[in-house]
């Protein structure tokens, strides 16, 4: 455990989201539910889920290394999820490059700190804060804490992926390098309907967004939306099946076990949409969405059978609809997938942060990262001018 005395706090890092009480962690900015920035990955139910179900373990490449921020009485003020990692896998913000030019000079880039949510490519408070403190000051001791920690600890880098715009000069003040990416996302105008979002579309995208929801379902083909109590043991263990097929094609080895979807199923219930698809009296397809305070965020999906426009109806026109019943602003639809544009989803830019102690790397890196943004930038303008809008229509 490493300590840090500074006038009146403390800060230490800690072996994971079961060293703060659910009281204590609901106190911290993004994970109380009751509160209008609620982020539900960030919550104690869906941290401990992965670490209790051993998602989250030396053995998987990710120690628990959380950073607590107490005050002189034993208060906690602040916190950062972060984690010792062996690889960089289930991050989503791609440094390989980086640790083989590293480690072909003759450096060690593993392991290395990650502050991020794992397996979780959604933007949210990484710098959390006790709501009772004063904001700016924790993030500033939290963002400087992170680094001296990757210091004390002598690895090459730590990072923190996803960060939201609060956090980012936090963290860029105490050094730390500026990365930015792509995602795509819905943005609820106050539709009324499906139907009214349709409207604002021009003409030939409305009238081929039409066909393909009618398509997706014409073989007999229907859709439920399940959640809470609805989301029996039978129904994960068919939703399982599905991410473990999808998961096994694309990634080898999926990340997340069984036992991690029962846990989030009984610590989160109310947070969890599926969209399921059934043919012939069985489950064929789904997907999995979680609900936070205004925004629907869609996860992974799988299917058993292949039926065309199937993945765009239970993963992206069914969160649309999810969206606009339940009064939600943004639908989240993952990481990459220019295919959403098509759909409704717009070009938004996301950002993490880094610092590498080895001043040689960090120049390199540096550099390379001046560019990337640049083409970054250039790239949403461009994606922006093609949207199915009505004034984008070309």
């Amino acid at each position: 455990m490493h300590d840090t005395h500074r006038g009146d706090f403390t800060l230490r890092a800690c072996e994971g989201v079961g060293a703060f009480t659910r009281d204590e962690w609901a106190k911290l900015s993004g994970a109380d539910r009751a509160m209008p920035d609620y982020n539900p990955f960030l919550s104690h139910g869906f941290l401990s889920s992965l670490e209790d179900s051993g998602c989250v373990a030396r053995r998987a490449g990710w120690l628990p290394q959380f950073l607590r921020l107490d005050d002189d009485s034993g208060n906690l003020i602040g916190a950062i999820p972060c984690y010792l990692k062996g690889h960089s896998q289930g991050e989503y913000v791609f440094d390989h490059g980086w640790a083989d030019a590293f480690e072909r000079a003759g450096g060690r880039y593993y392991p290395k700190l990650q502050a991020s949510v794992p397996f979780t490519p959604v933007t949210g408070p990484r710098l959390l804060v006790n709501r009772d403190w004063d904001h700016a000051a924790v993030r500033t001791a939290l963002a400087n804490g992170l680094r001296q920690l990757a210091n004390q600890m002598g690895v090459s880098s730590a990072h923190s992926t996803f960060v939201n715009d609060d956090d980012l000069g936090a963290f860029t003040e105490a050094g730390f390098l500026h990365r930015t990416d792509q995602q795509f996302h819905f943005f609820n105008e106050g539709y009324e309907s499906y139907d009214a979002f349709l409207e604002t579309l021009a003409s030939r995208k409305r009238k081929a967004l039409k066909r393909e929801r009618r398509e997706a379902v014409a073989d007999d083909i229907t859709i439920e939306r399940l959640t809470g109590d609805d989301i029996t043991d039978e129904v994960w263990d068919d939703f399982f099946a599905f991410y473990m097929d999808t998961g096994s094609r694309k990634w080898g080895r999926p990340y997340l076990n069984r036992e991690f979807y029962a846990l989030i199923g009984e610590r989160m219930p109310q947070d969890i949409m599926l969209v399921m698809a059934k043919r012939a009296g069985r489950y064929i397809a789904g997907a999995i969405n979680f609900i936070g305070s205004d925004r629907l965020f869609g996860r992974h999906w799988g299917c058993i059978e292949d039926h065309r426009f199937l993945h765009f109806e239970v993963c992206y026109h069914q969160a649309i609809d999810f969206a606009i019943e339940r009064k939600l602003s943004v639908v989240e639809a993952g990481a990459q997938g220019e295919h959403k544009l098509a759909r409704g989803y717009l070009p938004v830019t996301t950002h993490s942060v880094h610092y590498l102690a080895n001043e040689g790397l960090r120049r390199a890196v540096s550099d390379f990262l001046r560019h990337e943004r640049s083409e970054v930038a250039l790239l949403n303008e461009a994606l922006s001018e093609h949207a199915p809008f009505k004034n984008s229509d070309r």
